[in-house]
């Protein structure tokens, strides 16, 4: 069973940083594509980033470093601003034709 979990989310305030881990457990096959993506309130969930692909409001302030050993990806935000805000959710092993698998989530709060 795939186990995919998220840390490191917080309360922060604007221009501050937070780095958030995802590490993904019970996987047979190796590597696999990780991917963040976030919900605001009362938004849709959107795709923030995945290695070396970053949605353009978050570029130049994200950064994604990994770990492939522990199938574990790191996302650094930097500069945070309150449009940041959301619920922050590690995808693993998405493809064309199949969903991955899905942590449960972290919060980020920035405020102002």
């Amino acid at each position: 069973q795939v186990q995919v979990m998220e840390s490191g989310g917080g309360n922060v305030q604007a221009g501050g940083s937070l780095r958030l881990s995802c590490a993904a457990n019970g996987l047979v096959s190796r590597p696999v594509v990780m991917a963040w993506y976030r919900q605001p309130p009362a938004k849709q969930r959107e795709f923030v980033a995945t290695w070396q692909n970053y949605t353009e409001s978050v570029k130049g302030r994200f950064i994604i470093t990994r770990n492939d050993a522990k199938n574990t990806q790191y996302l650094m935000m930097n500069n945070l601003t309150p449009e940041d805000t959301g619920v922050y959710y590690c995808n693993v092993g998405k493809t064309e034709s199949f969903e991955g698998y899905w942590g449960q989530g972290t919060q980020v709060t920035v405020s102002s």
